[in-house]
């Protein structure tokens, strides 16, 4: 519990560095390549949010996720590419091969599938490469080019509304 406290305090220092000199880049390519950060300490329905995806269009293949888990269970078995506080290290670098090839993909779009607010993954979608940045607007308004005001288990609302404006900004 004390060294949680210790490491999200220091994570708070460097991202609070970081974004005051971050200014997000927005690119004008269309949106075919998606990658998503998922809370699954709050949001358990991952295959249900990435089935949406497919239904507006975005091919299966294409879409990648990144998953931060409070603590994994010692007989607990865990698919690819999630993260914990200790994959991070004490400088803010993700230790972990996959979620470090994570973070250096240029993805279209990047979703940050998380509404409560939490230094790790904003650390993930802080670092990360993807050319367009797709968020809550309860998270901090400087990590992401555009931002929905819902809720995260609402899922289907989310996936709408946010297909509804990359068509109105020509991104699909």
């Amino acid at each position: 519990m004390f060294l949680k406290f210790i490491k999200d305090f220091g994570l708070k220092k460097i991202i609070k560095k970081k974004l005051s000199g971050y200014k997000p880049v927005s690119s004008p390519d269309v949106v075919k390549t998606v990658g998503i950060v998922v809370d699954e300490s709050y949001f358990l329905d991952k295959e249900l949010l990435i089935s949406e995806l497919v239904n507006f269009g975005i091919d299966r293949n294409a879409i990648k996720t990144l998953s931060f888990k409070e603590r994994v269970k010692p007989k607990e078995i865990v698919e690819c590419c999630h993260f914990t506080r200790k994959d991070i290290s004490v400088t803010g670098n993700f230790e972990k091969a996959d979620v470090a090839e994570f973070i250096d993909t240029p993805f279209d779009m990047l979703i940050s599938y998380y509404d409560v607010e939490k230094p790790p993954l904003v650390l993930a979608t802080l670092k990360s490469k993807a050319k367009f940045k797709v968020g809550f607007s309860s998270v901090d308004n400087r990590l992401n080019h555009f931002m929905i005001s819902s809720q995260a288990e609402k899922y289907t609302e989310f996936i709408s509304e946010l297909f509804k404006y990359l068509k109105i900004l020509n991104k699909i």
